[in-house]
Order: structure tokens, then C-alpha cells, then sequence
């Protein structure tokens, strides 16, 4: 990674807290944005020559305040200013008044931003959509991947949620615990999109990004605090300690994706294991499952498997199934059919998979799955086809190379044997 590419990845690790507290500060999501724009763009510049701040997200708030002020002032005068020793004239941010900075206090607005995104005139999928653009900087490629939607119909949405909440004037204050509650279920999607990113990544050199998915759990356990008593928030909690327990064994020392059954299970993290697991217990002893107890269930249930060998398919079959009923999405059922061809083998599993071409057409995971049930069954040339759709789909290097070994793994063409 080159030293500007290294420098983006901090700006993208800092955005979600820069960007509440200058909000916090302006109260307005448009000259929060731009005053942040402007201090990625000095920071670029400044820490190129300088180096690395020791807090850049308070070196952002500082730096992205003060151009915010200076744009304010060019477009009219202000009624009223910070006081004088707050601001800094010069483009680098001085130590001492970084010091001064509320540091705890912009750590916890994320989350104010969240439920501000998430305000109910919009419909789900436009809080969603804003929360994820706003709070974890998300292109809109990155974002129409994650909504299976294209790049223009994301814009718009994107688009009409912005001028909704400029029209209502939506103040940046926590909303009171009837209202929050109400807003709890759009929070709990965010932040379970935002930990799949992470986990993830759906663009650039990295095939993860573990900030954001450390941010993500970070936020979930403090949301978990709040609201300590719904079993869906421990569900939420659950699920993203057990699947990060995995990070370490995800990619081999040369960067290439190491697929689940193959993973050095010595390497996952058995003390997130142990502490998902008792998030999971807590959650399911209220015995009122949901949709991210079960995906928490299931990945429980890889993560008790001292080896792949020992994965319990007929169980993880039955929660994906009662996902199913629960939660119907193409996705769910693309992903009990891996089950499925454990199970009762790849033609099995591809009658679950085909019928959802139409709707999964643009989702690489479909095609890599097909590709490889296909290629079980000796249909090379379907397997090709199949594998060559994904890699147009791969989002990271990392996919890429992944894809083009198993293609590597075919037969030469004619020794289809279907």
C-alpha cells in the first residue's frame, strides 16, 4: 500500500466519529460534510509532510471546525463564534488545542448519528442507506452492491433522504426512549451492514477492513447497554463477536482468502468466541428468537467445531430454515443450500440455488457458489461460465485471485462431463 493509500485508509477508519462531532458543532449534515471533505483534503496534504497526528479523528474535528467557519463566514456572517482560542488559523492542528477537544465525548456521538439517520419520516431503506453513506463513508458502489440495487437508484435515494431530513430540520439531540425504541430496529440493520463491510469490503486494495468492523461491535455493545432487556441487540452482538473471532484465519500470510473448511481454527479468537457465546445465551434465554439470534445460532455452531469436519450441518440446515420462515431473502436460502450440499450433496443444493438467478444476478457470492456445485458435479464448462460471471463481480483483489485459482482448477475446455 502507498503512503496516500495508507493515509485514506486512517481518513476512512476516522470519518464516523469526525463527522458526528462536526455535526454535534454545525448542525447541519451538508456543512458537516463538506468541512470534513475539506479536512481529509488538508489532511492528506499535511500528514504527508508531517506524518501520522497521534489522534486524527480530534485533528479532523479541529481542522474540518475550522474550514467549516471559514466557508460560514464567506456565505454570510455568523451571529455567533466559538471563542477565539478554540479556533486555530493554520491548516495543521496544534497539540494543545486537540487537548481540548471533548474526546469522550465525540467517541459516543456515532451513535447519536445513527438514530439521527434513522429518523422514521424516512422509510427503512433510506435510513439505512443514509446511515451507512454518512456514518461509514460508503461509495455508491459500495452501497449499491450492499442493497443489490444500481448505482443510480442508491443516488436517488440517498438523494431524497438528505432533502427529508434538511426539510424537517432534524436536530442533533438523542430522541427521548419511546421515540429511540421505535428507531431501534434500522439502528440494529446499520450497524449489522456496517460490520459486513467491514468484514467484507466491497472496494479498494483490502479485502477487510477491521476498524470498522471493531467499531461496529463497539457500538453494538454500547447500544447493548442501553438497552440491555431486547434479545435481538444481544443477538446483533453475538454475531459479530463470532464471526470477528475468525479475522486472523480469513486470509493466508500472502493476503489470499482462506475459505471457511479450510481455516487454521487455532487462530480464531477463542476469547471473542467465548464472550459471543455468552451474548448468545443471555439472548436466547428470553426465548423470543429473531433474525440476528439465529445468524449468531449458526455461528455458534461453526465456531464449536474443533474441526470442519466436525460442523454440525443438519443443524445449521435447521436454523437457516427457520431464518427462512422468519426472515425470506434470497440470500438466506443461497446460503443454507451450502448446507444443503453438505448434507445431501451439490445436485441438492443447486435446485435451492437456481431459481435464484433472477434476483442474485448481480451478487458475486451466487455465482462463486454455483460455479462450485457445478464443478462438483463434473459440468466444467457450467462451472467456467459460472466462475467467470463472479470474477467480473469480484470487488478486492483478493477476490479476484481467489477466483481465478479456482477457475485454474477446471478441466481444460471440452471435458464437461454433463
Amino acid at each position: 500500500m502507498n503512503h496516500t493509500a495508507w493515509i485514506t485508509d486512517h481518513l476512512k477508519n476516522a470519518r464516523a466519529q469526525a463527522l458526528a462531532a462536526l455535526l454535534r458543532y454545525f448542525r447541519d449534515l451538508d456543512t458537516a460534510e463538506d468541512a470534513l471533505q475539506e479536512a481529509c483534503v488538508r489532511a492528506i496534504r499535511a500528514w504527508s509532510a508531517n506524518g501520522m497526528p497521534s489522534d486524527p479523528v480530534a485533528w479532523l474535528v479541529l481542522v474540518g471546525r475550522n474550514a467549516g467557519i471559514d466557508e460560514l463566514r464567506r456565505r454570510a456572517p455568523m451571529d455567533a463564534l466559538p471563542a477565539e482560542h478554540l479556533i486555530s488559523d493554520t491548516e495543521d492542528a496544534d497539540p494543545e488545542l486537540v487537548d481540548r477537544l471533548e474526546r469522550s465525548r465525540y467517541r459516543d456521538d456515532v451513535l447519536r448519528l445513527l438514530f439521527v439517520c434513522c429518523h422514521p419520516a424516512l422509510s427503512v431503506a433510506q435510513q439505512i442507506a443514509l446511515a451507512l453513506r454518512v456514518v461509514s463513508g460508503l461509495s455508491l458502489a459500495e452501497l449499491a452492491s450492499a442493497f443489490l440495487v444500481t448505482e443510480d437508484a442508491m443516488e436517488q435515494r440517498l438523494t431524497r433522504a438528505k432533502r427529508r431530513i434538511g426539510e424537517l430540520r432534524v436536530p442533533f439531540e438523542a430522541p427521548g426512549r419511546i421515540e429511540t425504541t421505535r428507531r431501534l430496529g434500522a439502528v440494529l440493520s446499520v450497524l449489522y451492514l456496517m460490520f459486513n463491510e467491514g468484514y467484507s469490503a466491497s472496494g479498494g486494495e483490502q479485502h477487510l477492513r477491521t476498524p470498522l468492523c471493531e467499531e461496529a461491535i463497539r457500538l453494538a455493545r454500547l447500544l447493548h447497554q442501553l438497552f440491555d432487556d431486547d434479545p435481538e441487540v444481544g443477538g446483533l452482538v453475538a454475531l459479530m463477536l463470532l464471526q470477528h473471532a475468525r479475522a486472523q484465519a480469513r486470509l493466508d500470510a500472502a493476503g489470499e482468502i482462506v475459505l471457511l473448511e479450510d481455516q487454521d481454527r487455532s487462530r480464531w479468537n477463542s476469547s471473542l468466541i467465548d464472550l459471543g457465546l455468552a451474548y448468545l445465551h443471555d439472548a436466547l434465554a428470553r426465548q423470543a428468537p429473531g433474525a440476528y439470534q439465529l445468524q449468531a445460532a449458526i455461528a455458534a455452531t461453526h465456531a464449536r467445531a474443533g474441526r470442519a469436519a466436525d460442523t454440525d450441518w443438519a443443524e445449521i440446515d435447521r436454523l437457516y430454515a427457520a431464518l427462512e420462515a422468519l426472515q425470506p431473502s434470497p440470500v438466506v436460502t443461497l446460503n443454507r443450500a451450502v448446507a444443503v450440499s453438505k448434507l445431501r450433496g451439490p445436485a441438492a443444493a443447486l435446485r435451492l440455488v437456481d431459481p435464484l438467478a433472477a434476483s442474485l444476478a448481480g451478487y458475486l457470492h451466487f455465482h462463486g457458489l454455483r460455479g462450485a456445485l457445478l464443478f462438483e458435479l463434473g459440468c466444467h464448462e457450467e462451472a467456467r461460465a459460472a466462475l467467470q460471471c463472479a470474477l467480473a463481480l469480484a470487488r478486492t483483489p483478493a477476490e479476484s485471485r481467489h477466483i481465478h485459482a479456482r477457475l485454474r482448477d477446471l478441466p481444460e475446455p471440452g471435458t464437461n462431463s454433463r
